[in-house]
């Protein structure tokens, strides 16, 4: 039986959790489009946010969130296979890699559904401290190897 890095299940974890939230922006963003008269086969072009104002906030709350999901993310996949390449998935990078997934996901909720902007930065700033946490271990490896 083949054993599995632990750092590789935060990865999944977070992949199958943006996959969430794509599937909600969808649900929640074709009516409220169709509610306000838009025809998707007419438009043409397009640009992120040029629909706040025009429908619901909170259809565009799930879209907001999904945009964040592909920014800073992008980061925490990069170091966390950084670690996994260099051996480096000791307990205490797995626990910071499973506390980032769980600050984004609680991140998502909270501006999907509530949109509470301090909330929302707390969990973004904490999540932040678990990326730099593994980015400075990563560090660390990098130079005692």
């Amino acid at each position: 039986m083949m054993t599995h890095d632990p750092l590789l299940g935060p990865i999944v974890a977070l992949v199958a959790w943006s996959i969430v939230m794509l599937c909600w922006m969808v649900v929640t963003r074709m009516p409220a489009l169709k509610k306000v008269g838009i025809d998707l086969s007419t438009i043409v072009g397009g640009k992120p946010g040029a629909l706040d104002g025009v429908v619901d906030d909170k259809a565009q709350w799930k879209a907001h969130n999904y945009i964040h999901l592909m920014e800073q993310p992008t980061l925490f996949y990069a170091i966390v296979f950084a670690l996994i390449l260099m051996g480096q998935s000791f307990p205490l990078n797995v626990g910071l890699a499973w506390t980032y997934v769980g600050l984004r996901i609680a991140h998502s909720i909270v501006q999907a559904t509530w949109n509470r902007i301090l909330v929302r930065f707390i969990l973004f700033a904490l999540s932040t401290l678990c990326l730099l946490a593994l980015t400075l271990h990563a560090a660390i490896g990098l130079l005692h190897s």
